[in-house]
């Protein structure tokens, strides 16, 4: 088998660019992260409001629609 070369030395110039970059892509994503859950938590605040709306209208349909089977019933019983 053949042995692989040794490695190469890398340039500080080089080294030094990619942990630059690699810390400003954690920067980053650390800012839009944070900006991204303050938009989420204002979304889950006004969804929080409209579903007791929802809830409030669905238990409301499902009374209006318990009440007509109950008549039908009725109706059917005698």
């Amino acid at each position: 088998m053949s042995a692989l070369p040794a490695p190469v030395n890398v340039s500080p110039l080089i080294k030094f660019g990619r942990w630059s970059f690699l810390g400003a892509g954690v920067l980053y994503g650390l800012f839009h992260q944070n900006r991204l859950s303050k938009k989420e938590a204002a979304f889950r605040v006004e969804d929080a409001k409209l579903k007791a709306i929802r809830d409030a209208k669905l238990a409301e349909e499902k009374k209006i629609a318990s009440d007509k089977e109950i008549k039908e019933l009725e109706a059917l019983a005698r």
